[in-house]
């Protein structure tokens, strides 16, 4: 799951996202530890969890949970949803997606602006953004909803 996140990120977010931090070779150990705690950690006992997996690998890793945002009408908050690029368009993020969150529930989402096939594939998906946008690690996001 770490090293599908940390591919992602830098097939994602090269260009976007400093280099420092995307060739830190520490990145890896640091998304394993993360991945660690999200498993087995009663604090994220409340996250939704799902991997896509092909010919016995994963390729693709999401996560959902109760919304960490003030003040919103929205339940659910999408925090992750990664696949390799080489599998994007065949489904699998629909499916990840679909894992992790309800489907009637209203759901937020943070992503990386620009992130033109990240936003289509949102927009495909029901998600509008609200306005709202911010600068994390050093990325410009913006906020999308799905009502």
């Amino acid at each position: 799951m770490a090293r599908v996140h940390v591919d992602s990120w830098r097939e994602t977010y090269r260009g976007l996202m400093a280099d420092t931090v995307l060739d830190d070779p520490a990145l890896l150990d640091q998304r394993g530890r993360f991945w660690a705690a999200v498993l087995t950690d009663p604090s994220y006992a409340m996250q939704r969890v799902a991997i896509a997996e092909r010919d016995s690998e994963v390729v693709g890793i999401a996560m959902a949970g109760p919304s960490r945002e003030p003040e919103v009408e929205w339940s659910q908050q999408l925090f992750v949803l990664y696949t390799y690029a080489a599998i994007h368009g065949l489904g699998a993020g629909a499916a990840l997606l679909g894992a992790v969150v309800e489907p009637a529930s209203v759901v937020g989402l943070w992503v990386a602006d620009p992130n033109p096939r990240a936003q289509a594939f949102y927009r495909k998906h029901g998600f509008l953004p609200d306005g709202a946008s911010s600068t994390e690690d050093g990325i410009q996001e913006i906020r999308m909803v799905r009502r």
